[in-house]
């Protein structure tokens, strides 16, 4: 067996890795709906995968009319993500881990699945199904889109989403926050050149995880995704432009990020379930749209259960390494549900001196500005129970003594609570003291409970057995 084909095994497709075959295992073990055709794209798209997210993927064949299907909900829980990569979902932190510290280089290739059809003469609603998602949002969207761009100086690829608002035939309005993307717009602009771009739509979920990557500038998150799959990454050159694309995508969008213009994009429903402000931002301009025949068009709606679980285990496997390096009690992380998947952190580690949790709160906050809050909890709270959480707050955490607060720090410019991206940072060390009396912070625990076989300790007619309790009370 090659290695490649090892890989191909290990994730549990029998076809080359792609979003074909992910939606070819959903559809097997039962986890795919398919609406019936013809659904609109406007609003009721998105009210479809809203009613699913907790439970299916969901096709849409012939929407609006479109002969291109769209797929959403392509994950649900982390259980879908550690599937789709092939491991366990205990192992699913440990395995971006090792992906992100050992990438596996790209391979080009001359000819690939997603230039089998080219359009120079493009008007994008016309050849495209893009859904329009919350009921404020401007107008169609493309969000599940893989923005890859080339540094102009060296050529080395950025992999990042954007939310991308069509506004107009070949003309698409971006939303550009202040990372590796905007930094290489910068360095073009700066030399009044527009910035070569490639929008890829419907690829293998490891390269979708892997654009979420906290990755160094110059890290080329495809890399990242190689090592994922177990293969490398089979990346083909645009029609139009130098920047490489997965060859396996369904649908790629050649263009340009224009220089010293700006135009209006928003509102848009955004992961902290508010809407991103309208304002003048970068521009796309188009220039081919190329596609695999019978294309499928990936979507995700904004504030969803797959965005907020796209941003989350990329992000914790990478702030877990963060804290790792320079913590070893750090056992553990999870960004929260309740705090979008972005800004809440919860840190489980095994204490070893009373000072630990307030270095390791200050160390997260400098892993990624989004953070704004984090809790470190002791080994003994199950950090995937959000009532565990709040009970070590609750009966270890004093504020006059275990709070840290960061004033004036840089957050998030979609929190709607921040002054233009300036946000609080708070810090909660909800750990036990090293050295208490072993009895103080005791839990309680029933013994027996674990190896209790209830099903032998109950009767089988309950309604019988309580009539009959209920007589014998009487007599």
């Amino acid at each position: 067996m090659t290695d490649t084909e090892a890989a191909r095994a290990r994730i549990g497709h029998n076809a080359s890795p792609d979003l074909r075959s992910w939606l070819q295992r959903l559809a097997a073990t039962g986890r795919l709906a398919v609406a019936r055709e013809g659904v609109s794209l406007i609003d009721q798209l998105a009210a479809v995968s809203k009613k699913l997210e907790l439970d299916r993927a969901v096709m849409f064949p012939r929407p609006g009319g479109h002969a291109i299907a769209v797929v959403a909900n392509l994950f649900v829980d982390r259980n879908w993500v550690a599937d789709s990569i092939g491991v366990p979902t205990e192992q699913l932190l440990s395995r971006f881990q090792q992906a992100a510290r050992q990438p596996l280089p790209w391979t080009e290739v001359k000819e690939a699945a997603v230039q089998e059809v080219v359009h120079r003469d493009v008007d994008l609603l016309k050849l495209l199904p893009i859904p329009k998602h919350n009921e404020h949002d401007s107008g169609p969207y493309i969000t599940a889109a893989l923005l890859i761009a080339r540094n102009p100086k060296t050529g080395i690829q950025n992999v990042s989403i954007h939310r991308c608002q069509v506004s107009g035939p070949d003309r698409i309005g971006v939303l550009l926050l202040p990372r590796h993307t905007h930094h290489y717009f910068r360095m073009a602009e700066q030399a009044g050149e527009a910035l070569e771009i490639a929008l890829v739509i419907g690829v293998h979920p490891a390269c979708i995880l892997a654009s979420q990557a906290i990755a160094a500038l110059d890290e080329d998150e495809m890399a990242i995704a190689g090592a994922l799959l177990g293969a490398p990454v089979d990346m083909v050159k645009c029609r139009t432009n130098q920047v490489r694309v997965p060859a396996h995508a369904e649908i790629v969008i050649e263009g340009r990020i224009l220089p010293k213009v700006r135009e209006p994009e928003g509102p848009f429903g955004e992961f902290p379930q508010y809407y991103g402000a309208r304002a003048n931002r970068e521009v796309i301009q188009v220039d081919a749209v190329t596609h695999r025949k019978h294309a499928i068009f990936h979507t995700i709606v904004g504030g969803g259960m797959e965005h907020l679980l796209l941003g989350e285990i990329p992000r914790e496997a990478t702030l877990l390494d963060h804290l790792q390096r320079s913590f070893p009690s750090v056992q553990d992380v999870r960004l929260t549900r309740g705090g979008t998947c972005r800004y809440h952190l919860v840190v489980k580690i095994d204490k070893r001196n009373d000072g630990e949790p307030k270095n390791i709160i200050m160390g997260a906050f400098g892993g990624h500005y989004d953070l704004k809050q984090v809790t470190v909890v002791d080994p003994d709270v199950d950090i995937d129970n959000p009532h565990e959480i709040e009970w070590a707050v609750a009966t270890r955490f004093q504020a006059d003594r275990d709070l840290v607060v960061v004033a004036g720090a840089q957050g998030s410019r979609l929190d709607p609570s921040s002054q233009a991206g300036i946000s609080a940072k708070m810090g909660l060390d909800a750990t036990k003291p090293v050295e208490a009396d072993m009895m103080k912070f005791k839990r309680i625990h029933v013994k027996g409970l674990e190896e209790l076989d209830l099903m032998s300790m109950l009767e089988q007619d309950s309604g019988t057995a309580f009539a009959k309790t209920m007589a014998g009370a009487a007599g």
